[in-house]
């Protein structure tokens, strides 16, 4: 029962994150936002969450992984709360940064709670289930929000956490024991809290809005605050990505002179040289590249183009999350008799297989249906995937530093996420460049041709559902959903060779070594580790 009231919880930041994605554009109307505020009310949430994933697991591990949890799932709740009411774009986008914070909390201390307290085929299955629950929360996102937008409001895709957090927070409470590092460096490493946690938030920025404001020279002015940015020879995301790296780089010159001095670091560099969790988390930046790529690219394509609103497209994605959950069911046992890493490399082939389907069958007129296989193929792998990669990960890991392994492996899912959502949203934006051509082709004159196609290229494809309406419209949209098609089918083929990178540097990852402790069995020393632990 604790594994079902964790994983409700880890549910209730995956579908808030793909929630909102449905639930933009009735915000914007109802508050009157701008594009820009729009943009922000996503960027905030993934910069919060992702800049602050190494400080709150290396706070888990001090104060107490059940206490870190439930406190995020508290800040969580009220920051959905202020989300729901708020009136402008100041209150809500402050809230969403709120909101990332509590999430930040949540995840690494799940998952460091389940290495600390499962044992056996317990924690394979409890890592399995997690796994299912991200992968399935995520296709689920887009079901939930279009049908709360639709037949409620958009305040409810936020207030419904409330209800969720209280569930979470009582049966955690009840059912979960605390855990904590016992050992005697209970101290804060401040110099790498700083130098983290600014490295990584620069870091997002600059991937986040790389394409909005240009990667280096800049594309359009960038104000927060009331404050612009002066510069004209770089933009602000291409100063971020270069300031961030250089952060990142002192960053860990800092952390190898305190642990070398034997004071207390935020990441023990040393797990690196744990051969599962250093090629381990290489694996995971790397899949994250294009594991969910498909998904911010096929929503657009299939309500732009296909004409379908958002529930229909959740219900389309669905096939995503039974796949999940299904591989979920099946992970575990199989992991036992073949050993965790074969079902790793077989769910990231699955997940190579499934997108190449769906990319196969994209056109200006295919059913959402006949993109079901695929989707379901492609949740198997994901379901198989995540889970064990998760446990081969922290399979060599003392369980005193679960807390920040947890966080660093979260954190590198979540660069290698942003990174791989900056490639394909570029390449989306490029391929729907083609709209001009295919206009020209079909007699459109071309200074009308590129003002379609910048509309539709600044738009991300959406501006596509007006075109029927416009003087030529069949023609117009023709060429643009022609366009728009290749463009997501080029997504497709992207995210698919990003994965099958994934699998190649899984090739990397030990076999046999990792097979025992990953798949659920626990070593004797693992068992002191745990009980010192105060398991």
């Amino acid at each position: 029962m604790a594994l079902l009231f964790l994983s409700l919880g880890v549910a209730m930041i995956i579908l808030d994150a793909t929630v909102v994605n449905v639930a933009i554009p009735t915000m914007v109307k109802d508050l009157g936002l701008t594009t820009t505020d729009a943009e922000w009310i996503n960027a905030v949430y993934a910069l919060t969450f992702a800049s602050l994933l190494l400080l709150s697991g290396r706070l888990a591990d001090i104060v107490g992984r059940r206490l870190m949890f439930i406190s995020g799932v508290v800040l969580f709740a009220a920051a959905s709360a202020l989300v729901a009411m708020s009136g402008g774009a100041v209150e809500l986008i402050g809230a969403r940064a709120l909101q990332g914070v509590g999430a930040a909390m949540i995840l690494p201390a799940s998952l460091s709670v389940l290495n600390a307290v499962y044992r056996g085929r317990d924690r394979a299955v409890a890592f399995a289930v997690w796994g299912a629950t991200i992968g399935g929360m995520a296709a689920l996102g887009p079901l939930v929000g279009g049908w709360l937008t639709t037949y409620a409001s958009w305040h409810w895709a936020f207030l419904i956490n409330i209800p969720i957090a209280i569930v979470v927070i009582v049966g955690v409470w009840i059912l979960v024991p605390e855990t904590r590092d016992t050992t005697d460096k209970r101290g804060v490493d401040i110099p790498g809290t700083v130098l983290g946690t600014l490295g990584l938030a620069l870091l997002v920025f600059g991937l986040i809005e790389g394409q909005t404001y240009g990667w280096l020279s800049p594309k359009r002015p960038f104000e927060a605050g009331g404050v612009q940015w002066p510069l004209t020879v770089i933009s602000p995301a291409g100063a971020g990505l270069l300031l961030g790296l250089l952060l990142l780089l002192v960053f860990v010159w800092v952390e190898r002179r305190r642990g070398a001095a034997g004071k207390v670091v935020l990441v023990n560099l040393h797990l690196f040289r744990i051969r599962t969790f250093g090629v381990g988390n290489l694996v995971a930046a790397v899949v994250s590249l294009g594991e969910f790529g498909l998904l911010f690219a096929l929503p657009l394509f299939l309500q732009s183009v296909v004409g379908y609103d958002a529930l229909q497209t959740g219900v389309i994605l669905l096939a995503l999350a039974v796949g999940s959950f299904v591989a979920s069911g099946a992970g575990a046992g199989l992991a036992q008799r073949v050993g965790p890493v074969r079902v790793l490399r077989t769910g990231m082939a699955l997940e190579v297989i499934g997108v190449l389907m769906i990319s196969f069958v994209i056109s200006t007129t295919v059913s959402g249906w006949a993109m079901v296989p695929g989707l379901f193929v492609y949740g198997l792998g994901v379901g198989f995937a995540t889970a064990q990669l998760t446990g081969v990960i922290l399979s060599e890991v003392p369980v005193a530093e679960s807390g920040q392994a947890s966080a660093v492996q979260s954190t590198s899912r979540q660069v290698g996420a942003a990174i791989g959502t900056a490639l394909l949203g570029a390449t989306l934006v490029a391929g729907l460049g083609a709209v001009s051509g295919e206009l020209t082709d079909r007699g459109v004159p071309p200074p009308v041709a590129q003002q379609v196609s910048d509309a539709v290229q600044n738009s991300a494809g959406t501006a596509v559902t007006a075109l029927p309406a416009q003087p030529d419209g069949t023609v117009l949209f023709e060429g643009a959903a022609t366009a728009f098609a290749g463009a997501t089918r080029d997504v497709g083929y992207v995210a698919a060779a990003l994965i099958g990178l994934g699998l190649l540097a899984a090739f990397l990852l030990p076999g046999d070594a990792a097979r025992t402790e990953a798949a659920g069995y626990v070593t004797a020393q693992q068992e002191e580790e745990q009980e010192s632990a105060g398991t």
